[in-house]
């Protein structure tokens, strides 16, 4: 039996272990485990393929390179997600530098974002009613700003308190309150307006 096969039924907090003393074949299935929600993570805050791709590898990069630093505080996906989360950020604040007013702009392709929210149900048609939901909120998070679509993200999914969003945002608790209430009244103007123009 390979080792590959041994990996494949130990919980992350045992294959982290194994990972930190050198075990490729563990992190492999780490990263086998979490990429499909690294990925949604990134391309949720991106809204562009490429550059999800590219920031969730390189958040399996980065990973791989602190994971002797992983104390687990938390659980690791948290971890390898704060890492994405970061990356992001980076990336939209270069964005903004280059390109102050295209943000807005950014590609709006859809691919199954927040693929993690739960959808297993026994029943057919609360699951169909699910994923419509689950793609009316991807259609109108990719209408609000980077902005407000990141606080809306850290908040909402990622479950994280008004001080740790000011900190990895860097602006005040206040600001991040402000953008947070009008991210979420935006965002209940454009599911009522996507759910109107299904229903047409």
């Amino acid at each position: 039996m390979s080792k590959k096969v041994d990996h494949s039924s130990a919980p992350d907090e045992a294959l982290v272990r194994t990972a930190q003393r050198g075990d490729m074949l563990a992190f492999e299935e780490l990263v086998y485990r979490h990429r499909d929600k690294i990925y949604a993570r990134a391309f949720s805050m991106l809204r562009n393929e490429d550059e999800a791709v590219d920031l969730s590898q390189e958040a399996w990069v980065k990973a791989w390179q602190r994971l002797k630093q992983f104390q687990g505080e938390s659980s690791f996906v948290t971890w390898i997600t704060r890492i994405v989360i970061n990356l992001c950020l980076d990336q939209l604040r270069k964005h903004k530098r280059q390109r102050a007013e295209s943000i807005e702009q950014l590609n709006e392709e859809s691919g199954g974002v927040e693929r993690q929210l739960p959808v297993l149900t026994p029943n057919p048609t609360e699951r169909l009613e699910r994923s419509e939901l689950r793609q009316r909120i991807d259609r109108a998070l990719g209408q609000l700003s980077a902005e407000h679509r990141t606080v809306l993200i850290l908040h909402e999914f990622e479950e994280m308190e008004y001080k740790q969003i000011a900190k990895v945002m860097r602006c005040s608790i206040g600001t991040v309150m402000s953008r947070l209430f009008y991210a979420r009244r935006k965002m209940a103007v454009l599911l009522a307006g996507l759910k109107r123009e299904e229903l047409k």
